[in-house]
């Protein structure tokens, strides 16, 4: 398992952008499937974002998110344009052992970080 850390959490107002980061210790993810998953109040958890031999977005995020990594700090990070009221929610960074060509499942995440809490103001 690999130790996740988010930052970049906040209060923005509708329109406005964010960067969620991650940093990750005991392993290197440069040849990691990375992913971003969001948990709204009274919603169920999302898949929002997928780096690996390619990259995968949740519809409602497309042309407005974007994942990237920094492999010489190892982390990876989400940034967020463009935002909305619907996607305040609790956004956690995940690793997943097996899987770089072919998106992981949910289930197939086994390193997960604490969470960073993103408002969006209306």
């Amino acid at each position: 398992q690999v130790h996740l850390v988010e930052s970049g959490g906040g209060l923005v107002q509708a329109g406005g952008s964010l960067r969620l980061s991650c940093a990750a210790s005991g392993r290197n993810i440069s040849r990691t499937s990375m992913a971003w998953f969001r948990q709204g109040p009274g919603k169920e958890r999302e898949y929002v974002a997928w780096s690996g031999g390619t990259s995968y977005y949740l519809n409602s995020v497309k042309g407005r998110f974007t994942i990237s990594r920094d492999n010489a700090k190892n982390t990876v990070s989400l940034q967020m344009n463009s935002l909305k009221p619907e996607d305040t929610a609790t956004y956690y960074c995940a690793a997943a052992s097996t899987g770089w060509y072919v998106r992981p499942k949910e289930n197939e995440y086994d390193s997960w970080g604490q969470g960073t809490q993103v408002t969006v103001s209306s």
